[in-house]
């Protein structure tokens, strides 16, 4: 192995989807940026894909300084095989000291097969990035124990150090069209041969549909919506605000909507400028997934309930009377 001195510079991988970014690699530069200054080291964007180079460009203009592209007619759809080994060839030749992945399904499918192969460390599902004073080291944390408790963790004896982020946690940063930067292609091709899965068909489920972490509104219900019929209500309001629906946990256990559709730890971590929680009494798994919003309305009976203790505004009433009343308050607004 070689020796830790010889890795640098911090690589944020920006996962592409048909030619396309998803939103959470444009997000992680923005706390990569910070870090990269502060180490007073590169931020360089890793896209691998088919047809990308546009999205090389659209990196740097998100705060990297430059990019490394892979492209070619195997990239076109994700497989473990040819993203993992154009990115362990990547790592080998170039060394960054850090990597930070995108916890994705395919960001958590990738990031261990790369960094079990390259035997270092991978801390994944990530809420905040910082570097560790005392050792220069990335400080990786992530919540633990149900999300009761959160871990900062630290790869020190080996290189590079990866980690897995949730999508939503963090906030693209500016957009800078004129920012220039090298874009360096490199022509990695992995065989058929060695692609050992094959995509057949693309269904699209709901999961796909449900985009929570690009909602600029939410309208998320609890328990105390009591029934899978009660979130007609919720939807009502939705559509008057070109908003989303979410739901927590307590929800998706009762059945009355998909886990698609669940914000907290073991859901969606979301940070839209407007989270409407209804019926939700504000558990600590629930609060890590949405602590993020811009602004946080409660809307709760039980007038101790934890989830005003970090809402912005807070109405203490049965969701049922007072959603209705809103609901045609903003359509007599919108008319």
């Amino acid at each position: 192995m070689a020796n830790k001195t010889d890795y640098k510079n911090i690589w944020v991988y920006i996962e592409t989807e048909c030619g396309q970014a998803k939103p959470v690699g444009h997000e992680l530069l923005n706390p990569a940026r910070k870090l990269a200054d502060e180490k007073q080291c590169q931020l360089i964007a890793v896209v691998i894909g088919k047809d990308v180079e546009e999205v090389a460009k659209t990196a740097i203009s998100y705060g990297a300084d430059s990019a490394i592209l892979v492209d070619g007619p195997e990239y076109e759809y994700y497989t473990t095989d040819a993203f993992a080994g154009a990115m362990e060839q990547l790592i080998g030749k170039y060394k960054p000291e850090t990597v930070i992945i995108g916890a994705t399904n395919n960001g958590r499918d990738m990031g261990p097969r790369v960094s079990c192969n390259l035997k270092t460390g991978l801390t994944a599902d990530c809420t905040d990035l910082a570097i560790d004073e005392e050792t220069g080291n990335i400080a990786w944390t992530r919540p633990t124990f149900g999300g009761n408790l959160m871990a900062t963790i630290m790869c020190p004896d080996h290189r590079p150090q990866m980690g897995t982020v949730r999508p939503g946690v963090f906030k693209k940063g500016a957009f800078d069209e004129g920012k220039t930067g090298e874009i360096v292609k490199e022509d990695i091709h992995i065989a058929e041969s060695d692609i050992r899965t094959k995509l057949i068909e693309r269904v699209k489920e709901v999961a796909e549909a449900v985009n929570l972490e690009e909602a600029e509104i939410i309208i998320t219900g609890g328990r105390g919506v009591g029934s899978a019929e009660g979130f007609k209500t919720l939807q009502e309001l939705a559509d008057e605000l070109d908003a989303t629906v979410g739901c927590s946990r307590a929800v998706v256990d009762a059945g009355w909507m998909p886990h698609a559709y669940q914000v907290g730890q073991s859901g969606k971590t979301v940070a839209p400028k407007l989270y409407i929680a209804c019926g939700v009494s504000g558990a600590i798994q629930h609060v890590a997934g949405m602590s993020g919003s811009d602004y946080i309305v409660a809307i709760n009976k039980d007038e101790d309930a934890p989830i005003f203790d970090v809402a912005d505004f807070g109405i203490v009433g049965n969701l049922f009377e007072v959603l209705p009343v809103l609901t045609e308050q903003i359509k007599k607004q919108r008319a």
